[in-house]
């Protein structure tokens, strides 16, 4: 009889073991904070003015809006092609794989394939590249390749510059410069 009681106790602590893992499991379910985008459009083609002048020109396929997240940001999880206008006409080009803009730090993290190409026929790769909105700076840590129209080029690891080109920080690079 003895045995029947330890058996019999066994089982029922088994039982409410199994039974709290399983409530347990699902109060996490419950509580779990979802990650989810407050919204989304397709096909996008966005016109940034100022002064009545076209300044920028987005254009993706994809945009996905996480305006509620801890840190908020607008992910572009398609390619993304970016049109920069000067104030005498001149365009430049940014395209990248993928890109996200954070809200909080105003920083664009370009992804993938990435290449600039001015209007003067200037072209930098990289893997990845950020872009400070703030003081208009690019910068990476990966390795790139920069390219000039009269086939001079530089390349190395880590880099940032100004939007314009006009000023370059290069920490570790090798390359050719023609001379006119």
């Amino acid at each position: 009889m003895k045995k029947f009681v330890y058996c019999f106790t066994f089982f029922f602590a088994l039982l409410f073991l199994q039974s709290c893992e399983r409530n347990l499991k699902e109060v996490q379910r419950i509580y779990k904070t979802s990650f989810v985008p407050t919204g989304e459009a397709d096909s996008i083609n966005l016109k940034y003015t100022d002064s009545g002048k076209v300044k920028s020109i987005l254009q993706t396929l994809k945009m996905v809006d996480y305006a509620t997240a801890k840190n908020p940001f607008v992910e572009f999880p398609k390619a993304v092609l970016v049109t920069l206008i000067d104030n005498n006409g001149n365009k430049t080009t940014v395209v990248a794989d993928k890109a996200i803009s954070y809200k909080k730090t105003e920083v664009i993290d370009l992804i993938g394939n990435v290449k600039i190409q001015t209007y003067d026929g200037k072209i930098l790769q990289t893997n990845q590249l950020y872009f400070d909105q703030k003081n208009e700076w690019f910068f990476t840590e990966e390795p790139f390749i920069f390219k000039d129209a009269d086939g001079s080029f530089l390349q190395g690891i880590g880099i940032d510059f100004s939007k314009d080109f006009k000023v370059f920080n290069m920490q570790n690079n090798n390359g050719e410069v023609n001379n006119m």
